[in-house]
């Protein structure tokens, strides 16, 4: 059985910067990885978020570097996005992304307690993760209108998608953590965080990861249908089972 190795998650500090270069490379290969993309950011502006004290990184006793997430604020710090969530592959599969998450929640609830914590996503896992954290699925109405953070998703392969829809619909889910909403839901109780700020209990995800999945497939169907092929050969019965077969593979 593969021993699972030892991890220091901390807030990152300048003396971290000689890791920025290895992060952002590793952002840029998952990305492509993927096939989506996500907001390029160089490793100048990760030393920044380092010497700022808005992120927080993963590594092994002996110095390795595990993973990384940043925090960055828009709309004048009313919204906080915990971004660049990364994991080096020689250590996947160990629960890490969950420890920087928990980790970069805490801090983002620390230095921006009145904000609003959103992230987008078209990671299953990333998803249980927020869900467990408090995020709810909403609108991308209910995020920022902030156009710079908008403007991060330029580089994604996906950038046109959101355009084409206003900037209304693509293929993330939006997911928002809202610390006013104060009121549990039935069978959620209210409880106190390390650094005092209510926080309801998480809801339990695990009913819900199929739907999550489902709404997944569907939302990827919707947005690429108008790129489906509108004729195709028919078969006995003058029916089109191509694109049917493929809307029901989605289930």
């Amino acid at each position: 059985m593969e021993q699972i190795p030892d991890f220091i998650i901390r807030v990152a500090t300048p003396e971290d910067k000689k890791y920025a270069p290895l992060i952002t490379d590793e952002m840029a290969s998952s990305a492509l990885a993927r096939g989506t993309g996500i907001a390029r950011r160089t490793p100048e502006y990760i030393q920044q978020k380092m010497e700022e004290g808005k992120a927080v990184i993963a590594l092994t006793n002996q110095g390795d570097w595990v993973g990384f997430c940043y925090i960055e604020a828009w709309g004048h710090n009313k919204f906080v996005a915990n971004s660049g969530l990364i994991v080096s592959p020689a250590f996947r599969g160990h629960g890490v992304a969950t420890l920087i998450k928990r980790k970069i929640f805490e801090l983002s609830r620390e230095r921006y307690p009145e904000a609003k914590i959103f992230g987008l996503t078209t990671g299953l896992a990333v998803m249980k993760i927020n869900s467990e954290l408090g995020y709810k699925p909403v609108t991308y109405s209910e995020l920022t209108s902030d156009d710079q953070f908008w403007k991060g998703c330029q580089s994604c392969v996906n950038y046109e998608t959101l355009m084409s829809k206003g900037r209304e619909n693509c293929f993330c889910t939006a997911m928002l953590y809202d610390p006013a909403a104060r009121t549990p839901e039935p069978g959620r109780e209210i409880r106190s965080s390390s650094n005092g700020h209510p926080v309801a209990e998480p809801r339990q995800f695990a009913g819900n990861f199929k739907l999550f999945e489902r709404w997944l497939r569907y939302k990827k169907y919707v947005l690429l249908k108008p790129f489906l092929r509108k004729e195709e050969p028919l078969q006995a019965g003058g029916e089109q089972p191509t694109r049917k077969k493929f809307f029901f593979n989605l289930f």
